[in-house]
């Protein structure tokens, strides 16, 4: 895996994020940063990265992307 995708959440909602996120198996691994702020990354693959981000988006959540500097 070499892709990264940084996110910012409700902490309230990280359970639920992992949860759908592992529905989506093999697609990426979701690592909790700082479970108090909210910040996850997701590591993929270059073949699943528009995927994942495809599913980061349309989460029934507010997700907010963090882009890497």
């Amino acid at each position: 895996m070499n892709e990264i995708i940084k996110l910012k959440i409700s902490p309230k909602n990280i359970n639920f994020f992992n949860r759908i996120m592992e529905g989506y198996e093999y697609l990426g691994v979701v690592t909790t940063l700082d479970k108090n702020a909210g910040i996850l990354i997701i590591s993929t693959t270059k073949d699943f990265y528009e995927d994942v981000l495809g599913i980061v988006e349309n989460m029934p959540i507010p997700v907010i992307r963090i882009k890497s500097s």
